[in-house]
């Protein structure tokens, strides 16, 4: 595939920009979260959002589906939720006398699935085959997706009462895992001076069609990434896996979460090629949850974070880090 050129990495930095400044009339601040739930988009993958209710979850996720032109749904999970509930079902119609498939809230283009881990893992499982193979499966016949397809979940890390705990293999799932976290005071007042009246969520206009983010995100993959920089992204996840207080590191698909997260973020800076700043920028928020401590790192109060900040310490990144040409 031919380098992403300047020109074309230049106009994904006006679109996104000009994305993000609509995004800002609902969600004040968190530019830096809604930079990578950006970057997610781009690389087709799926956020976790994890963050105590009243955050702003669900109006981001709305936000990002108006300003980027595409369909959007909400499920909200419950332990009583069926996989039926979520995939959708085939019923018979007795007016038409045969069997007819009635599509689920997982036919959008966003979904927002609201408390993910207050499901049963039997429907938190119904999202698997949605996530990684971008189809639905039922009574034997696979249904395509609407593309882009973006799963945004979220979670309470606070109530733990009445609670699934997503398993390891669905954690992998998701792209990254962000928290929102509270506004400062000035961000607090804006926020009651904008939502005084009227939602700012039906200002949000379009900045371009879904047909067009397929076509951006095509040319993220053309972004140049220099073999050294692949090779630190490597050396970074493999540490993971060698280190003391990790029991379970980051896998391959890991790797490749962080290669193709780097490439949309130089794109979305207008860049043609990965800087190793844009690793150590993505390194928390796409391995994080991918880590497993031994229990002994978790009575000694480790983190995830700590651990990955300690790795990207020790190390060394690339001083020549743009690809020839």
């Amino acid at each position: 595939m031919q380098q992403l050129s300047v020109e074309r990495a230049s106009a994904i930095s006006v679109v996104a920009a000009r994305a993000q400044e609509e995004i800002a009339r609902a969600i004040v601040g968190k530019e830096q979260v809604v930079e990578l739930l950006l970057v997610a988009l781009l690389c087709e993958g799926h956020v976790l959002l994890e963050d105590v209710p009243g955050t702003g979850k669900t109006t981001l996720a709305r936000a990002v589906a108006a300003a980027l032109g595409c369909s959007f749904q909400r499920i909200q999970f419950t332990p009583d939720l069926l996989p039926s509930d979520v995939t959708g079902l085939s019923f018979f119609n007795q007016k038409l006398g045969e069997f007819q498939f009635r599509r689920g809230p997982i036919f959008a283009q966003v979904v927002l699935t609201d408390e993910i881990n207050r499901a049963t893992p039997r429907t938190q499982s119904a999202l698997l085959e949605a996530m990684q193979e971008r189809t639905v499966t039922i009574d034997g016949e696979t249904r395509p997706l609407p593309r882009p397809f973006l799963v945004l979940a979220t979670q309470n890390p606070v109530e733990l009462e009445g609670t699934f705990p997503l398993p390891e293999a669905q954690l992998d799932r998701f792209l990254l895992r962000l928290q929102l976290g509270y506004p400062s005071v000035e961000e607090e007042e804006e926020i009651l001076q904008r939502y005084e009246r009227a939602s700012p969520l039906e200002a949000i206009a379009p900045v371009l069609s879904a047909e067009e983010l397929r076509g951006l995100q095509v040319e993220v993959r053309a972004v140049g990434v220099a073999p050294v920089v692949r090779r630190y992204i490597v050396e970074l996840v493999r540490a993971t896996r060698a280190h003391p207080d990790v029991e379970l590191g980051a896998s391959p698909r890991g790797s490749l979460a962080l290669y193709q997260t780097a490439q949309a973020r130089a794109a979305l800076r207008g860049r043609t090629f990965v800087l190793p700043d844009d690793v150590k920028a993505l390194a928390e928020p796409v391995l994080n949850h991918r880590l497993l401590l031994s229990p002994e790192a978790r009575l000694r109060g480790r983190s995830p974070s700590a651990v990955l900040a300690q790795i990207l310490a020790q190390t060394p990144a690339p001083v020549e880090s743009a690809p020839p040409g």
